[in-house]
């Protein structure tokens, strides 16, 4: 089986830091239908677990440091140490420096020139992401900032992004990442993307970028597919998340939820105009 992989400006990962990482699990478990391996040695401080579907790697659980529960993303690099020198003569912050994280690869935390926290990810053993855009798994992350006009510029330069206006949302694109999908994991998506009208160009989506709602600070934020947005609701509110809206466009239906520990995230049920 080929592995997923992420060409350099790509996100490749998501986590999230949690107060209570075996309570989260078992609300991720049964929300998304994920299982977990615990890949910190015995008697470590703290505790990151690789969330799995279908016995693939599709997110991870850690430890929260301080703070409330949240989710965060993670950009691919060839070189964390090059690319950190690189985004602060861009812009940016950087809030932890590069480390390994045991044989998986190497990570930094930084924030955009707005305070939107994104970390970076040098794959090593760990490539990123395997399942992404089925049900309980990744969808797409997109970046809620108060300043789209200057957010832009720096992620352009960045990671050599495009962004496209659809009209009705801000697409992010990584030139030539649907040529990288359809040589490796993904030799019909071309086509796939051709038989529901996507915009053109959808193959190299990889992000979008949305204005924040008032008061909302400028941050990352994770939508995952679900098969069906109503039940996802029943199910999350019976495991103790909170629903804080609902929405339904011509291409999906979602929900804002926040989980028992605080950290937000979309569900969000994909309904093409065909079907």
């Amino acid at each position: 089986m080929t592995e997923r992989t992420y060409p350099q400006g790509v996100p490749c990962w998501i986590d999230t830091a949690q107060p209570d990482v075996e309570s989260a699990a078992e609300f991720y478990a049964g929300l998304f239908g994920w299982t977990f391996e615990d890949v910190m040695p015995p008697g470590a401080p703290e505790r990151y677990l690789i969330a799995r579907l279908g016995g693939q790697d599709v997110a991870g659980i850690g430890s929260a440091q301080e703070g409330a529960a949240v989710w965060s993303t993670y950009i691919s690099v060839e070189d964390a140490d090059a690319a950190v020198l690189q985004l602060l003569a861009a812009g940016a912050t950087v809030r932890s420096s590069p480390a390994d994280a045991g044989e998986g690869g190497r990570s930094a935390v930084l924030t955009d020139p707005e305070g939107a926290e994104f970390r970076i990810w040098q794959a090593r053993r760990r490539l990123g992401a395997q399942v992404v855009n089925e049900p309980g798994a990744w969808n797409f992350s997109d970046l809620h900032t108060t300043n789209p006009d200057a957010a832009i510029p720096f992620y352009e330069d960045a990671f050599g992004w495009q962004v496209d206006d659809l009209g009705f949302g801000m697409l992010v694109r990584r030139p030539g990442y649907g040529d990288h999908l359809a040589a490796t994991v993904d030799p019909g998506i071309k086509e796939r993307q051709s038989d529901v009208a996507a915009p053109v160009g959808f193959e190299d989506a990889i992000a979008w970028i949305a204005t924040a709602a008032a008061n909302e600070p400028p941050h990352w934020h994770v939508s995952f597919t679900v098969a069906d947005r109503d039940r996802t609701v029943v199910e999350a509110t019976r495991l103790g998340a909170r629903v804080l809206s609902q929405s339904d466009s011509e291409w999906t239906r979602t929900a804002l939820i926040r989980d028992p520990q605080g950290a937000e995230f979309t569900a969000s049920q994909f309904t093409p105009p065909s079907g």
